[in-house]
C-alpha cells in the first residue's frame, strides 16, 4: 500500500511538472509572439479624434478622405496624408467593412477547424511563426496598419491585439500558401504590346483566383491612395488590407501577383502583398520595381507581373525566399500562370514539380491558345480571355475546373491600359459581371468629394457576360448550393451534383465522398471511376481518387 502511495505521489509530481512546463511553454510563446504597435507622435494620435460624417446612400467623409458605394456594387475609397493619417481615415471610413471582413475570415476558419482546442493551438502556432513579422515590415506600413487597427473589432482580442491581428492578416496568404504548400490562388495574367495589341498600346489582364468564401469576396474596395511620400496609386482590396494584389500607380506602373510552389519556411518575412505595395508606391519603371523586390526578403515564392508605361512593356519578377530572377520574353507579349519561366528558376526542382503536378502548365497552354485565336489584343478581347471557361481545344472540362482560366471563384479580374492610365475592374459575380472603368488621370484630379456621385467612366463599361443568363449558369449555381449543403453536413442527392455539372471531375469526387460517408461503397466506386475519365486539375487530386478506389475495393473484397 505504501509503495502504491509513493508511486502515486511520483506520478502526480511528474504530471504536475509536465503541466508546469507546458504552461511555461505557452506563456513563453504568448510573450515572444506578442507584437507591439509602432510609436506614433502625439500630433498623429490626435487624428484618432476625427469624426466620420455619414451621408445618405453609403457615402462617408473625413476631411478630404471619402468612401462610397458605387451602383456597380463596388466600394470606392480615397485616402491621403502620412501613413498613420491614411490608416486612421481608412479604418474610420470602412469600419463596418473592416469588422465584417474579419467576421467572414474568422467564420471560414471556424468552418475549416471547428475544434476550439485546435483553434487556440493554431493561434499559438501562427503567433510563433510570425513572432518576427514586424521586423520585416517597413515603418510606414506598420503605422498605416496601426491606424486602421484602431477601428477593428474588440471581439477577437482573444486571438491577439487589434494591431497584431490586422498585421498578421497581411501574411495570411503567405502562411496558408507555405504551411499547406498549396496556392489558395491559381491566378493567370498576361500582357500584350506593339504588334500583339490592336493599337500597339500596353494592355494587361489578370484573374485573381483567391477564394476564402463567398462572403469574403462580397465587399471589394477600389482604393485610391494619395500618400505623402511616393506615387498616387489605385488597388483592389478589402476592409483592413493595405497590401496590393492588383494595382496601378499614377506613372502607369502596374503590379499583379501569382503564387508559385514554395517549401515550408522556418519563419515569417515580408508578406508578398506588402512587397507589391512598396513597388506600386515607389517605382516608376521596371528597373525601380526590380530594385525594390531585390532588397526585400520573402518567405514564399511568388511571381510579380510588372507592366510599365515608361518602358512600354511588361516583365515578370520571379522571387523565392533565397533567389530572384527576371523573365523578359524579348517579345510583344508575356504570359504568367503559377510556375517560373526565368533562366535561373525554370529548371528548379520545385518548379518542375509544379508544372508536372499542378494546373499551371495546362492553363498557360490554354492562354497561348486563346491569344493565338484572338491574333491582336484589345481590352474587350482581354476580358473575353479572362472569362474563358473551356479547356484546351475548347473542350468542356466542367464549370469551376482549376485548369480553366475562369475557375468561377475569382475575387476579382482586372484590366490595365497603363499608358492611358485606365483600369477596368470586374463586378460580381466573379469576372462575369460588368467591368467598370476608372481613368486615373481624372480620379486623382477630383477635388475633395463633397457630393455623392459616380466616378467610374460609364462610357467605357464592358457589359456582363451573357453566360449569366444561360441555363448552364443556373445549373452551376445549383451545383454550388448542393456542394455547400454537403460541406455543412446536410443531406443531398449525389446524382444531382452530377446532373448540374456533368463534365466536372470534382462533381463525381464529391458524390463519391458523400456515398462513402453513407457506406454506399459500390455507388462511390462508380463515381470515382467516372471521375478518372474527366479532365482532373492536379496530380494530387488524381492520386486521391485512385487511393479512394483502392480503399473501396479492399472493403468490398472483405465482404
Amino acid at each position: 500500500m505504501r509503495r502504491i502511495r509513493i508511486l502515486t505521489r511520483w506520478l502526480l509530481y511528474i504530471i504536475g511538472g509536465f503541466i508546469f512546463l507546458l504552461a511555461c511553454l505557452w506563456g513563453y510563446v504568448a510573450y515572444v509572439s506578442r507584437i507591439n504597435p509602432p510609436a506614433v507622435s502625439v500630433s498623429d494620435k490626435e487624428t484618432l479624434q476625427w469624426k466620420r460624417a455619414d451621408h445618405p446612400d453609403h457615402f462617408y467623409t473625413i476631411g478630404n478622405n471619402w468612401l462610397r458605394k458605387s451602383a456597380s456594387g463596388l466600394f470606392e475609397m480615397y485616402v491621403e496624408g502620412d501613413a498613420f493619417e491614411r490608416g486612421v481615415a481608412n479604418g474610420k471610413l470602412s469600419r463596418e467593412l473592416l469588422v465584417q471582413q474579419e467576421d467572414y475570415f474568422s467564420n471560414q476558419i471556424r468552418k475549416m477547424i471547428p475544434s476550439d482546442f485546435y483553434l487556440h493551438f493554431l493561434k499559438y502556432v501562427i503567433g510563433w511563426f510570425n513572432r518576427h513579422l514586424d521586423q520585416y515590415v517597413i515603418d510606414e506600413y506598420k503605422r498605416e496598419i496601426y491606424g486602421i487597427s484602431e477601428s477593428a473589432s474588440n471581439e477577437y482580442k482573444y486571438i491577439g491585439t487589434n494591431y497584431q491581428r490586422i498585421l498578421n492578416y497581411h501574411a495570411a496568404h503567405d502562411i496558408g500558401h507555405a504551411l499547406q504548400n498549396m496556392a489558395l490562388v491559381g491566378c493567370t495574367s498576361f500582357a500584350t504590346w506593339d504588334g500583339a495589341s490592336a493599337d500597339s498600346s500596353l494592355i494587361i489582364g489578370r484573374n485573381f483566383d483567391f477564394y476564402v468564401s463567398d462572403d469574403f469576396a462580397k465587399n471589394k474596395i477600389i482604393l485610391f491612395e494619395n500618400p505623402a511620400e511616393g506615387y498616387k496609386f489605385m488597388s483592389v482590396t478589402w476592409g483592413g488590407f493595405i497590401g496590393v494584389v492588383s494595382g496601378m500607380n499614377e506613372k502607369g506602373l502596374t503590379v499583379t501577383i501569382n503564387a508559385a510552389k514554395s517549401r515550408i519556411p522556418p519563419g515569417s518575412a515580408t508578406p508578398v502583398s506588402l512587397v507589391a505595395r512598396e513597388i506600386l508606391q515607389y517605382a516608376a519603371n521596371i528597373q525601380q520595381a526590380i530594385a525594390i523586390a531585390h532588397k526585400r526578403t520573402m518567405f514564399v515564392s511568388e511571381s510579380f507581373l510588372i507592366g510599365s508605361a515608361a518602358d512600354h512593356k511588361a516583365v515578370i519578377i520571379e522571387k523565392t525566399p533565397d533567389t530572384m530572377d527576371v523573365y523578359d520574353p524579348q517579345s510583344n507579349h508575356i504570359l504568367c500562370a503559377n510556375h517560373y519561366q526565368s533562366k535561373i528558376l525554370v529548371g528548379s526542382e520545385s518548379n518542375v514539380e509544379q508544372m508536372r503536378e499542378s494546373s499551371s502548365a495546362y492553363r498557360y497552354k490554354r492562354l497561348e491558345e486563346l491569344m493565338e485565336q484572338q491574333r491582336v489584343n484589345t481590352v474587350q478581347k482581354t476580358v473575353e480571355i479572362l472569362r474563358d471557361r473551356k479547356g484546351l481545344g475548347n473542350t468542356d472540362i466542367g464549370w469551376g475546373n482549376e485548369k480553366a482560366l475562369n475557375q468561377l471563384i475569382s475575387h476579382h479580374a482586372i484590366v490595365f491600359e497603363p499608358e492611358k492610365r485606365r483600369v477596368w475592374v470586374s463586378t460580381a459575380p466573379w469576372q462575369l459581371g460588368e467591368f467598370v472603368a476608372y481613368d486615373l488621370n481624372k480620379v486623382f484630379k477630383l477635388p475633395a468629394l463633397r457630393k455623392n456621385h459616380e466616378i467610374y467612366d460609364s462610357s467605357l463599361t464592358i457589359p456582363a457576360d451573357p453566360f449569366l443568363l444561360t441555363d448552364s449558369f443556373h445549373r452551376f449555381e445549383k451545383y454550388r448550393m448542393l456542394k455547400n449543403r454537403m460541406h455543412d453536413g446536410l443531406e443531398i442527392d449525389p446524382d444531382s451534383l452530377i446532373a448540374d455539372n456533368p463534365q466536372f471531375y470534382h462533381s463525381y469526387v464529391l458524390a463519391g465522398d458523400y456515398c462513402i460517408k453513407k457506406s454506399a461503397y459500390r455507388q462511390a466506386l462508380e463515381y470515382y471511376e467516372e471521375a478518372l475519365t474527366k479532365e482532373i486539375a492536379t496530380k494530387p487530386e488524381e492520386n486521391y481518387i485512385k487511393g479512394k478506389i483502392d480503399e473501396i475495393r479492399k472493403i468490398l473484397n472483405k465482404k
